[in-house]
């Protein structure tokens, strides 16, 4: 197969095309349990395969996908044909960044390959977490694993042959109740990295889950006899469990560069930042530095090289508060430089990324990562804040068309008054502008508030394109933040 592809490559190459690559998977697997109130109701399993094929002729971009395998040079004249059409139309020719061309292979640490082990097995955990969730005041439960397991082999023009073995592993349980008012609150567990180095079955340690079950029934137990957040102006202390999002809406899709150059704004909205902005706008505190990190160990945002052939990298975003790169992939860092007339990028950062062989790759967030700070532990952060409350929780969450603005709302508050938490408060908010909220940063947690969360549902593209990725993230204080509202 691999040869068929490499002269179905050549041939186009002979034809005039400029480039071409095919991203090859042999098999994509999935697995989704789900059990609500003790009752399994979705326990499926999905096989694909097949070849993505993109082609570069004159300027512009020929896609082509199928997973009938039986004539591939239709397949490969399909998207030849494509770009031919499409070069008739080209506004801004495309052009590629220089990239090695690279014979690699890569796994993601797996030791318990979940897709072997027993159907029973994982509804008996299942079964087990629930139990541990069916307590007082709890009226919804809910506990799932999904499992993802693929090959894709990357063969281009330029002489690269990438393979790669990815295994992600997903669990979560839920929990919620009515208050008095008869107002629904939930509390969450998502599996995430947990400092282990791998993401096999073993991920699925029943002893931590067990201690989670226990802390969100009891939390969700105080959330119901809680009274309302205030609606005021305070420091908010945030928590991993909202620190991702924070990070994730409003620093990961603001520096995509694709939604930087407007290619996102008829669907999933596009960027405040600007080309000028590089190397000199203050988006937070001296005390914010920020990482797309596609090497980081364990992670679905670690993937060994992008569907351009580009390794992964630890690429700087935010340097001390100063903004100093972006997500970018081959093709888009070579527009923005012509369109700032000056080099902003050197070179991609390996971060074009595909949901799948029978769609085109774009600009997808790896691993958006905010350095541990020197504020110490999360006892010491809120030892150290006046007025304040610390949140927990993604509940819902609207943002800006431009990442400019957002409104989160969180599962959880503890109020904080002369550096002690005294209560908790439900329907616990806060919003803000982006650039004025990430400079009230004041204190940002050491390494042991650092956690990396797992996203299993980033969307963007159209068609719209779901994909995995990662935030390491710390305990981080902003202050004069309204909440309540």
């Amino acid at each position: 197969m691999i040869e068929t592809i490499k002269q179905q490559i050549e041939r186009l190459k002979a034809q005039g095309a400029t480039y071409v690559d095919a991203r090859w998977y042999p098999f994509e697997e999935a697995n989704r349990l789900f059990m609500l109130n003790g009752n399994l109701k979705d326990a499926s399993y999905s096989r694909e395969s097949g070849v993505g094929v993109r082609v570069l002729y004159k300027g512009a971009w020929g896609f082509s996908a199928s997973s009938d395998l039986s004539d591939l040079r239709a397949l490969f004249d399909k998207a030849f044909d494509n770009a031919r059409v499409a070069a008739e139309r080209v506004t801004f020719p495309v052009r590629l960044a220089e990239k090695d061309a690279i014979q690699a292979q890569f796994a993601s640490p797996c030791e318990i390959n979940p897709f072997e082990v027993p159907l029973a097995e994982k509804v008996a955990f299942l079964k087990e977490m629930d139990s541990k969730l069916d307590q007082e005041g709890v009226f919804l439960r809910m506990a799932q694993l999904h499992f993802v397991r693929k090959q894709i082999v990357f063969l281009d023009s330029e002489g690269s042959q990438i393979e790669k073995q990815i295994t992600e592993v997903f669990a979560s349980m839920e929990v919620n109740g009515r208050d008095a008012q008869g107002v629904t609150h939930e509390r969450k567990f998502r599996l995430g990295q947990q400092g282990r180095p791998t993401r096999g079955w073993e991920s699925i340690d029943r002893e931590l889950f067990s201690q989670h079950a226990e802390r969100i029934v009891r939390e969700l137990q105080e959330l119901l006899v809680a009274e309302d957040c205030p609606k005021e102006d305070r420091s908010v202390i945030l928590l991993p469990g909202i620190m991702y999002l924070q990070t994730h809406e409003t620093i990961g899709h603001a520096l995509e560069l694709d939604r930087i150059l407007g290619y996102e704004l008829s669907f999933a909205g596009g960027s405040f930042v600007t080309l000028d902005d590089f190397g000199k706008l203050r988006y937070g505190s001296e005390k914010l530095t920020v990482r797309a990190d596609a090497t980081v160990p364990n992670s679905p945002g670690s993937f060994g090289y992008d569907d351009d052939g580009v390794p992964a990298q630890n690429n700087l975003l935010i340097d001390k508060g100063i903004l100093v790169g972006a997500i970018t992939g081959r093709q888009m860092v070579e527009e923005a430089n012509a369109r700032a007339r000056r080099q902003i990028f050197a070179g991609s950062s390996g971060a074009n990324r595909a949901t799948s062989f029978y769609r085109v790759p774009i600009e997808r967030m790896t691993n958006i990562n905010i350095d541990p700070g020197t504020d110490g532990t999360l006892d010491d952060i809120i030892a150290k804040t006046e007025r304040g409350i610390v949140l927990d929780g993604d509940r819902s969450w609207s943002i800006g068309s431009n990442r400019e603005q957002f409104h989160f709302a969180t599962e959880i508050g503890w109020l904080v008054e002369d550096g002690r938490k005294t209560r908790v408060v439900k329907n616990a908010t806060y919003k803000g502008f982006t650039l004025p909220f990430w400079n009230s940063l004041s204190a940002v947690g050491d390494a042991s508030t650092w956690e990396l969360r797992y996203v299993d549902n980033c969307g963007k593209g159209q068609p719209n394109q779901i994909m995995q990725l990662g935030h390491g993230i710390p305990v981080c204080r902003f202050d004069n933040v309204r909440i309540g509202e």
